[in-house]
């Protein structure tokens, strides 16, 4: 028989990792600004204007500061 709880797990998607810009922190928690112009609050240690990785709220780590190209089709 199988574990019905870890079928309905395998229903959900893993939350996406993001990256953003640091605009704010305050008290362990950063204001992210997302590339598509949302803003996320998120967990973790960060300095403003810094490029971050982010996911399901939580700064996973330091992105590399890389130009971002829009390529229109």
């Amino acid at each position: 028989m199988h574990n019905l709880y870890d079928q309905f797990r395998q229903l959900i998607p893993d939350p996406p990792l993001q990256a953003g810009t640091v605009v704010n922190v305050g008290n362990g928690v950063a204001t992210v600004a997302l590339p598509g112009g949302g803003l996320i609050r998120a967990r973790g240690s960060a300095v403003v204007g810094q490029q971050v990785f982010v996911r399901d709220d939580a700064i996973e780590g330091v992105a590399p500061s890389l130009t971002l190209e829009i390529i229109e089709i």
